[in-house]
């Protein structure tokens, strides 16, 4: 097994999801890169060691590589903070890598190029070999498996959704800036200039990240809203539901059941005649198939249903 050593804020969250993707074979919660030895978590939480809370992977590179691995992390950190992560702020919620080999090196290097092209700030992630490693005390190891309501700054969301993201990860660290930015960070595109808004063609919308067909282009209508919208999905279990509280007013989020990527939201000021609801979903989370290359393009399962 193969060993990398990651901090990024608070490390009950982190080691939570890390433990949790498929490959990672081990983890443990502790402090690293800082100068008092055998430190205790009271003295590294006045963030004058210079320790990080840190979780320890052990991993197996046959079956996920380092690369792949560091891009998991980065999915759920913010690197562009210094010294904080979410609600926690000091020295040691800073966000680092710590190796052991050598020749890792060179990759988190070219990981870290691939990750900085999607910010417009300049990254503050850490580089560094590994100089010493403490374990945390024993009530801080698995802490959410022991405390499934303590706090972190990564939701549960993502822990459970870490396995999808694992398994789509070529396809998703394909995607480009925005699309990115639309269906991992749950951005939102411009409406009324993107690129699905006014198509009406005969065929199928599909996930962008694993393909899988969504909506129907019989079932898109022109709300005036600006986005694509659609009367209702393929199927309803293709589309997962969570309120979202991010604005003034609540609102219902749509995410694709197969890869977990935010689609967009669903309203219920529709056409009646329709059923009532306005699937409101950004273009760049969708790929449109139009029905003359379903066949061709693996969909052909779907031809009669969109024809009609």
């Amino acid at each position: 097994m193969a060993q990398i050593y990651l901090a990024g804020g608070c490390f009950w969250g982190l080691e939570a999801y890390l433990a949790a993707i498929p490959g990672v074979t081990g983890t443990r919660v502790g402090y690293a890169g800082g100068v008092l030895a055998d430190p205790t978590y009271a003295a590294v939480s006045t963030g004058t060691t210079g320790h990080a809370e840190t979780v320890e992977v052990s991993y197996d590179p046959a079956v996920i590589r380092l690369d792949d691995l560091l891009f998991l992390f980065f999915a759920v950190i913010d690197p562009t903070q210094v010294n904080r992560q979410g609600a926690d702020v000091g020295s040691q919620y800073r966000s680092a890598i710590y190796y052991v080999d050598p020749d890792d090196e060179p990759v988190i290097r070219g990981l870290i190029d691939e990750v900085a092209a999607r910010w417009s700030a300049p990254l503050a992630t850490q580089v560094e070999p590994l100089t010493s490693f403490y374990p945390a005390e024993d009530y801080h190891q698995r802490y959410l498996d022991k405390n499934p309501g303590g706090y972190c700054h990564i939701p549960a969301s993502s822990i459970a959704a870490v396995v999808k993201k694992a398994g789509l990860i070529r396809q998703i660290r394909a995607l480009d800036r925005q699309a990115y930015a639309i269906t991992q960070d749950e951005a939102t595109e411009a409406p009324f200039t993107n690129e699905y808004d006014h198509t009406f063609e005969p065929g199928i919308y599909v996930d962008r990240v694993s393909g899988q067909p969504l909506f129907m282009a019989a079932d898109k209508y022109d709300s005036g809203c600006g986005w694509p919208a659609f009367s209702r999905p393929i199927s309803a279990d293709l589309l997962t539901r969570r309120a979202d509280h991010r604005l003034s007013r609540q609102r219902v989020e749509v995410r694709a059941a197969g890869s977990d990527s935010h689609l967009g939201h669903v309203f219920e000021d529709g056409p009646q005649e329709l059923g009532g609801l306005r699937y409101c979903i950004n273009s760049a989370a969708l790929r449109f198939v139009p029905l003359d290359q379903m066949a061709e393009q693996g969909y052909g399962d779907l031809v009669a249903a969109a024809s009609a």
